[in-house]
C-alpha cells in the first residue's frame, strides 16, 4: 500500500481560471442508468477517479459493453432493464459509499444474488440505512452484524412502496429510486428534507416518467418502463470547485474563475453559505446542460464573518462542510453548524476529524454530536492526520492559505477517489503543494 503525505507552504496568492474534474455523483448515474437503458448512451466530461471507475468496473462485469474512459468520454452499450448478467466474482466498491449503496437498489432487483464490498473504511459505513427500506420492497439483503459491508443481495422480485425516508440522503433516496424501476407497481418516496436530484434530472433525460412535488418533497415512479439511451454531458463537480473557492475568497490576494460548474440548487447551498459570510462570489454564464443548471463562478479575496448555519442547507452542502470549516476558522468571530450528525458516518467522522485537525493549527472548536462551534481566529501550522478521507485531506491544503507555518497533511492517497491531479490543477493557481509517496 502506498502512503501519500501533502507538505504544504504557506502561500498568499490565488489567481487563475480553472475547471475542476467532472461531477462524481453525476458520472456514477450516468453509467447506471447508460447501461440498463435501451441502445447507446455518451458520456463528455465524466470523472476519472478511483470511485466512478469502480461503477463502471461493476456494470462491466454484468455483461455491459463500456468503452472509455478516453479523456472523459464514454460510449456505454446499454442492456436495458432485463439485460445485466450475474457477475462472475464479488463487486469491488473501494471507497465508494454512493458506488455501493446505489447498486444495492439496481442489484436488489435481479434475477440473480450478488455480493458488493469495499475497503475498510467503506466497511465501516453504515448500510442499513439502504437495505431497511429496500427490504419493505421485498429485498433479501445480508450484512455483518446487520449493518456493514460487504453486502450478499439475493435477487429478488420487488414490490413498489411508499417511503417516508429517515434522512434526507440522496444515496439513500437514488437506491430507492433505481429499486423502483425494477419494482412491480408504483413507487412514491417522501424525504424528510430537500436534497440533492440528479437522479430524478437524468432519469427524466433517459425519457423515464417520474413525478415530483417539491413543496411535499414527494417523488413517485411506475416500475416496468423503459429508458432511451442519450447523450450525457457532466458539469464541472461543485464539491471540488469548493475548495478552489474557499482557497480564493480567503487567501490575501485571491482572484479566481472557476469554469462550467454544476449549480443545482439541490446541491449548490456552500454557495449560498458563503454568500451568508460575506464571501466575494459572483456567478456569470448562467446555462442548463441536460437538465443540469452550470456557470462560471468568480472568486475575490473576502472578508468573512461567522454564521450559524440554518438547518435547511445542511443537506445542501453536506459534502462540503470540511472545506466550510476551514472558512469559518478563517471568519470573524464564531460560525455554529448543527443538524448534520450525516457527517458522523462520512469516509470518516468528519466532526470529529475536522475538530482534531482544526485544534492542531491552534483553532477553537467545539464539538456536538451534530455538528461544531468553531471561533475563527489565526492558523498555526502542524500535523494533520487526514483518517484516509479526501475531502478532510483538501480541506487542510486550503488551510495553508491562512497558516503561519507549514501544514503536514497524512494519509492523502484517497484524494485520487474523487480528485485526480488536485495538486497539481492546485499549485497552478498558488498552492504551494509537495506530494510525496512512501510504500509500507
Amino acid at each position: 500500500m502506498v502512503a501519500t503525505t501533502y507538505s504544504v507552504q504557506p502561500s498568499q496568492v490565488i489567481e487563475g481560471a480553472v475547471r475542476v474534474p467532472g461531477d462524481k455523483s453525476i458520472s456514477h448515474r450516468s453509467i447506471i442508468l447508460g447501461s440498463i437503458a435501451d441502445g447507446i448512451t455518451k458520456v463528455n466530461g465524466f470523472l476519472e477517479g478511483e470511485d466512478t471507475l469502480k461503477t463502471l468496473a461493476a456494470f462491466q462485469n454484468m455483461g455491459v459493453k463500456i468503452a472509455g474512459p478516453n479523456n472523459g468520454g464514454v460510449i456505454i452499450e446499454g442492456v436495458g432493464i432485463n439485460g445485466l448478467l450475474k457477475p462472475s466474482e464479488a463487486l469491488f466498491m473501494g471507497n465508494s459509499g454512493t458506488a455501493m449503496r446505489l447498486l444495492a437498489g439496481v442489484l436488489a432487483g435481479q434475477k440473480f444474488d450478488s455480493q458488493l464490498y469495499g475497503d475498510d473504511s467503506l466497511s465501516n459505513r453504515p448500510m442499513s440505512r439502504v437495505s431497511e427500506p429496500l427490504s419493505e420492497f421485498g429485498a433479501v439483503i445480508e450484512m455483518e452484524n446487520e449493518e456493514y459491508p460487504p453486502l450478499k443481495i439475493f435477487g429478488n422480485q420487488l414490490t413498489g412502496v411508499n417511503c417516508e425516508l429517515k434522512i434526507a440522503s440522496a444515496q439513500v433516496k437514488s437506491c430507492l429510486l433505481l429499486a423502483a424501476i425494477f419494482a412491480k407497481g408504483k413507487t412514491t418516496i417522501t424525504e424528510p428534507a430537500l436534497c440533492r436530484d440528479h437522479t430524478e434530472r437524468m432519469l427524466k433525460g433517459f425519457g423515464y416518467r417520474i413525478d415530483q412535488d417539491t413543496i411535499a418533497r414527494k417523488v413517485s415512479l411506475e416500475g416496468g418502463g423503459r429508458l432511451t439511451g442519450t447523450t450525457i454531458e457532466v458539469p464541472a463537480d461543485i464539491s471540488s470547485a469548493a475548495f478552489f473557492i474557499v482557497a480564493a475568497a480567503i487567501a490575501r490576494n485571491g482572484k479566481l474563475k472557476l469554469t462550467d460548474v454544476g449549480i443545482n440548487p439541490t446541491r449548490s447551498g456552500i454557495l449560498s453559505l458563503l454568500d451568508l459570510m460575506g464571501a466575494r462570489i459572483v456567478v456569470e454564464n448562467k446555462r442548463e446542460v441536460g437538465g443540469e443548471l452550470i456557470g462560471d463562478i468568480l472568486v475575490r479575496s473576502s472578508v468573512l464573518k461567522g454564521i450559524v448555519v440554518p438547518k435547511e442547507s445542511v443537506a445542501l452542502a453536506i459534502d462540503e462542510f470540511p472545506v466550510f470549516c476551514i472558512a469559518a476558522a478563517c471568519a470573524e468571530g464564531r460560525t455554529i453548524l448543527r443538524h448534520a450528525e450525516e457527517l458522523r458516518v462520512k469516509e470518516s467522522d468528519r466532526i470529529e476529524s475536522m475538530a482534531i485537525g482544526l485544534r492542531t493549527l491552534g483553532v477553537k472548536v467545539k464539538t456536538f454530536s451534530d455538528g461544531l462551534e468553531i471561533e475563527g481566529g489565526v492558523i498555526g501550522g502542524g500535523e494533520i492526520d487526514s483518517f484516509s478521507d479526501h475531502r478532510i485531506a483538501m480541506a487542510f491544503a486550503v488551510a495553508s492559505l491562512k497558516a503561519s507555518q507549514k501544514i503536514l497533511i497524512k494519509d492523502c492517497a484517497n484524494v485520487a477517489t474523487s480528485f485526480p491531479r488536485f495538486v497539481s490543477l492546485a499549485n497552478s493557481v498558488g498552492f504551494n503543494i509537495t506530494e510525496s509517496s512512501d510504500k509500507n
